[in-house]
């Protein structure tokens, strides 16, 4: 029943046609608020991860910068990836080590 100034629609009035087009025009505007907080919703989203990739790269940019000043830095955060993807999962890891670094040794 919708409400109309003193009473309501009855079941009566269900075939008068203006009352018809009323009803219809009322769906379509609760359909059309509907569809606009669901846009709103996704845009809200959209904005949220948008922020969130800022604040990465960001920290990719800083982490950068810290491990371009201390070359040891770089092979340290290499091994704990290493280290994180051994714990992860059950798995055997295959990384090069330069030649090099066995010269000293076998002298």
């Amino acid at each position: 029943m919708l409400p109309v100034g003193n009473g309501t629609l009855t079941d009566d009035d269900d075939n008068d046609p203006a009352l018809l087009i009323v009803r219809k025009c009322l769906a379509v505007v609760l359909l059309s608020q509907g569809v606009m907080c669901v846009i709103a919703y996704s845009c809200a989203i959209q904005v949220i991860a948008a922020e969130g990739e800022q604040k990465a790269s960001r920290a990719l940019k800083e982490a950068a910068e810290v491990i371009s000043q201390s070359p040891a830095a770089l092979q340290l955060r290499y091994l704990q990836t290493l280290t994180q993807i051994s714990a992860e999962k059950n798995s055997t890891i295959v990384f090069p080590i330069p030649i090099e670094m066995f010269k000293s040794y076998s002298k």
